[in-house]
């Protein structure tokens, strides 16, 4: 007789948002429970400003990636002079966790748990979150680097060193050009570098590969429903030479050797065109009707993409891990409404707290009472 057992998870969920000055909020105070947040409005009624606050309690620069702190304070005839975001939700044993990120004495953006100085790890462990941005919606017909990002984002919604290889890859490959553009980079220093950066690019390669694995069997694994399911592959030198079998440190000297060899055609472009991590892509293919994601419709691919955020939702929660917290920024457009209603079906199945924004209240209809209504308009929130 086969025994069913039943993986308990987490769902991450806000108990308690607080804006202050942000965007084009003055103060917003919302008590919530553990449904999905509909948030409705006109365009610039400051849905999304609400979604961005939230992302900034992960790690990273937030759903829009402001480069600096000004964008994200209120303005107006005075721009305000400091900004805070506060929540609360619950940690693993279910005690009241708080977290605060702000500008809050003039300098960097601080972010805090509990009061004190919050690490990425701490961050991505407690309110996991990942985000699916109407960019997204032509996702495998635009550029190379947006789909890369947002997988990575995909797997790092629960894996933070896969986020710290990102980093530190990045910031090794930055180091690494400026030498390079220089003209006069000390071989030896750049052997150092670049050891550095086949030991992280390799794990990050390898992350990918893990994540992609399991996605691919929660994809597989999931009854039909109204989202179509594709087909994922990574195409990249490393992630390849990872998949036939290479072993770790193989892989690593092929790397460092794609690295030196590179050099000259990197410092004549100034920039990184040698073949490693950063330059591999997600493909994808429409199982159902045998076709390149690419060459889908924009409705298609966003069903396709809808259908990789839930399965990722789904892989980390059945692991026994946190199921994220969903920020879905005009999550309805190019869906019909036969896939708006499969979209608030799957939601509440999940168990997600899922944050979607829309123009038209009626897009949420679905939902019933089995979410939190919300009408925003120039930075007031009403229920």
């Amino acid at each position: 007789m086969t025994r069913t057992v039943t993986v308990p998870f987490r769902a991450a969920a806000l108990d308690r948002l607080r804006l202050t000055d942000f965007r084009n909020f003055e103060t917003l105070d919302l008590d919530l429970d553990a449904r999905p947040v509909c948030l409705s409005g006109l365009n610039g009624s400051g849905k999304t400003n609400i979604l961005e606050a939230i992302s900034l309690l992960a790690p990273g620069r937030g759903l829009r990636g402001a480069e600096t702190e000004e964008p994200l304070r209120r303005q107006g005839e005075i721009i305000a002079p400091a900004w805070a975001v506060f929540a609360e939700t619950r940690d693993d044993t279910g005690e009241t966790a708080s977290l605060a990120s702000g500008l809050l004495d003039g300098g960097r953006r601080q972010t805090r748990m509990n009061g004190k100085p919050a690490a990425r790890s701490d961050l991505a462990r407690l309110l996991p979150m990942i985000a699916l941005l109407p960019e997204h919606d032509r996702l495998f017909a635009g550029p190379r680097a947006e789909r890369l990002k947002f997988f990575d984002r995909l797997v790092a919604a629960n894996d933070a060193s896969h986020s710290e290889a990102l980093n530190a890859y990045e910031k090794l490959r930055s180091r690494r050009q400026r030498l390079l553009d220089q003209g006069r980079a000390d071989p030896t220093w750049l052997d150092a570098l670049e050891i550095d950066m086949a030991g992280h690019g390799v794990a990050l390669a390898a992350g990918r590969l893990h994540a992609m694995a399991r996605l691919q069997a929660a994809i597989n694994s999931a009854e039909s429903g109204v989202f179509p399911k594709a087909d994922l592959a990574l195409s990249g030198l490393i992630e390849a030479a990872l998949a036939d079998g290479g072993e770790i440190r193989a892989v690593e000297d092929l790397l460092m050797t794609e690295l030196r060899e590179g050099r000259d055609q990197d410092a004549a472009a100034r920039r990184t065109l040698t073949r490693g991590p950063h330059r591999s892509d997600l493909t994808g293919r429409h199982r159902e009707k045998n076709q390149s994601a690419a060459m889908c419709s924009t409705g298609e691919q966003k069903a396709l993409v809808v259908r990789l955020v839930l399965a990722q939702a789904q892989s980390l929660a059945s692991r026994g891990g946190v199921l994220p917290l969903l920020l879905l920024d005009e999550a309805c457009a190019h869906l019909d409404t036969h896939r708006r209603e499969g979209l608030a079906s799957a939601i509440v199945e999940l168990g997600a707290q899922a944050w979607l924004t829309g123009v038209e209240t009626n897009l949420f209809s679905s939902f019933g009472d089995k979410a939190q209504h919300m009408a925003v308009e120039q930075g007031r929130v009403s229920l």
